[in-house]
């Protein structure tokens, strides 16, 4: 795979141009993510490649919170948003910003609007409005407000500001056109009145820009040369053009936006509304919850960094909506962690071997590698006994052809110890397979000279005496089946256009199972966040609900490549 942010694409292609024609002489590029919910893996194609490009051409990315809706807006999300950042390897060269650093500014172009004939003062409600907007096939109509003197406008637009009027019963929308085959373009609002308390404006207004208002005026504001977003945008740009060119006369810069698709996975929640219903609802543990699509919960599964950047650089940047195996992100997942995880044994669902001719009370010390193509790592060592635990999957009663594990009468190589084979075993009440009864090959000890007879199949064991009890999580998606996308609007409705129930119906119930297995003594002992090669298991890294007695362990991904398989 290509290291992360080297292939060539088309926002690159427009920069260049850009640049060679003077148009800019630096680029400036920002990452404006609203503050009202954590963010998840959609968002990162948009993050990678503002960011990514200020790096390429040697200039500056601004990180800029859009914090127009009060009403769904948290300091939480703002330094959730921050850590996400950092954690993928980017910094914001170009200043840390917040919309409402420029409600001034916004305000006061809009009285300049007002005088000028470009904004009116409309009474309309919200039925009534969605009413005259007309259809994608019919024009809308003129409000009976649009044509007021701009001396009433500007008259009833200070006194919204000043608390004056209920909420919903005055909106100030720009006057543009409301025949314009763009519904977009239709007397788009402005503001709105909000009786909300702003985080980090207190009660200092009650009335609060639209979001494709101020974002435009803000990118303008910062130098920002290049506004990149997904494409669900493409609709809303001739109203970024509108916004940035009838306040040029109160603005330093005319920015240019450019769409691009937005990233789609299989089988993965990929709306903050809905994410917000799960956590909200209980249905999950919360955001960080390693079910969640965000990027705090993969990193506590023990996704990393560069898979991320990896997987992102690997689909590419295009116009075409477009929807990614969900296999292919645990692909660039388990490629990055096969290099760094180093490797121990784990028991997930337990079974007792006892080994009759090993001698009572006699132990021997095996060394194991931290991990085969890292000599420097070391090694470790495991103490073999007379008693182990072994998968229950490693064993049948009566196995299929090409069984190479143990069943009555066959042997198996155990990870760098010895050979044994299954003699009898013991069932409960319940018809339950709950002890094995084995012999060792006691001159079969790996590493000894002309010991290394071969055997067909090779397990993973841990002692009964030293292995350390453990919760094992394992995870599958969220959603048993798909739903449809949704793109995110900062200025809609909590509940806006989603269906709870059924949503709700499309949860998978068995996204969660949790184990009561056994590791090595030295996963019990590892930091919070470190990620192991479980063998033969997958990948498993170590979570803060751990405890000195009792340490956890989420599945990161599988030890399977379907889609590595699939795609040779």
């Amino acid at each position: 795979m290509e290291e992360a942010g080297t292939k060539s694409n088309f926002i690159w292609d427009a920069v260049e141009k850009d640049l060679q024609e003077q148009v800019y002489t630096q680029v400036h590029t920002r990452f404006p993510p609203e503050p009202n919910g954590y963010m998840h893996i959609g968002h990162c194609k948009a993050l990678i490649m503002d960011f990514l490009t200020a790096e390429k051409y040697g200039g500056k990315c601004n990180l800029r919170f859009d914090d127009t809706n009060p009403a769904k807006e948290d300091t939480e999300y703002v330094e959730a948003i921050k850590r996400d950042i950092h954690w993928l390897g980017f910094h914001w060269t170009g200043g840390l910003f917040y919309a409402s650093d420029y409600y001034d500014k916004c305000y006061e172009i809009a009285e300049d609007w007002i005088r000028r004939g470009l904004a009116y003062v409309d009474e309309l409600s919200k039925d009534e409005m969605r009413a005259y907007r007309g259809t994608l096939t019919e024009p809308g109509k003129n409000s009976p407000w649009r044509d007021r003197p701009w001396e009433e406008s500007l008259d009833l637009f200070r006194r919204m500001r000043n608390g004056e009027f209920p909420e919903g019963t005055k909106t100030l929308r720009a006057k543009i056109d409301m025949a314009s085959p763009n519904i977009v373009m239709r007397d788009p609002a402005l503001y709105r009145i909000l009786y909300k308390e702003h985080w980090r404006t207190g009660n200092k207004w009650c009335i609060y820009p639209m979001y494709d208002f101020a974002h435009p005026i803000g990118d303008a504001l910062e130098g920002v040369t290049h506004s990149l977003c997904s494409l669900e945008y493409e609709i809303h740009r001739p109203l970024y053009d509108w916004v940035v060119k009838n306040a040029e006369n109160m603005l330093p810069g005319h920015p240019r936006q450019i769409e691009f698709a937005r990233l789609n996975i299989t089988q993965t929640v990929m709306s903050k509304r809905y994410l917000r219903q799960l956590v909200e609802g209980g249905y999950v543990a919360g955001w960080d919850d390693p079910r969640m699509p965000t990027l705090s919960a993969m990193r506590r599964r023990g996704y990393t960094p560069e898979s991320i950047r990896n997987f992102v650089d690997a689909i590419g940047m295009s116009k075409a909506d477009s929807t990614v195996d969900f296999a292919f992100l645990e692909h660039c997942v388990r490629d990055d962690l096969g290099g760094k995880a180093p490797r121990v044994m784990a028991i997930l669902r337990p079974l007792k071997v006892i080994l009759d001719n090993w001698p009572d009370g006699e132990t021997k010390t095996i060394t194991l590698e931290n991990h085969p193509d890292h000599p420097e790592w070391g090694t470790r060592t495991v103490t073999f006994g007379k008693e182990i635990y072994v998968e229950q999957e490693d064993f049948m009663e009566n196995p299929p052809k090409k069984y190479f594990r143990l069943y009555p009468g066959n042997e198996v190589r155990l990870k760098g110890a010895y050979i044994i084979r299954c003699d009898s075993f013991v069932k409960n009440e319940s018809g339950e397979v709950t002890e094995l009864h084995c012999t060792v090959d006691l001159n079969s000890a790996s590493g000894t000279p002309g010991a290394e007879r071969k055997v067909k199949g090779t397990l993973h064991w841990l002692p009964v005496s030293d292995a350390v009890p453990a919760e094992i999580r394992l995870y599958e998606p969220l959603l048993s089946e798909e739903i449809q996308a949704e793109a995110e609007d900062p200025d809609a409705e909590e509940t806006q256009s989603v269906n709870k129930k059924d949503f709700i119906s499309r949860l998978n119930p068995d996204s969660l199972q949790t184990l009561h297995g056994f590791v090595e003594p030295c996963a019990r002992s590892a930091e919070n966040g470190t990620t192991y090669q479980f063998l033969r298991n997958g990948y498993f890294c170590k979570d803060p609900d751990s405890t000195d007695d009792l340490p956890v362990f989420n599945r990161t991904v599988g030890l399977r490549d379907t889609w590595a398989k699939l795609s040779k």
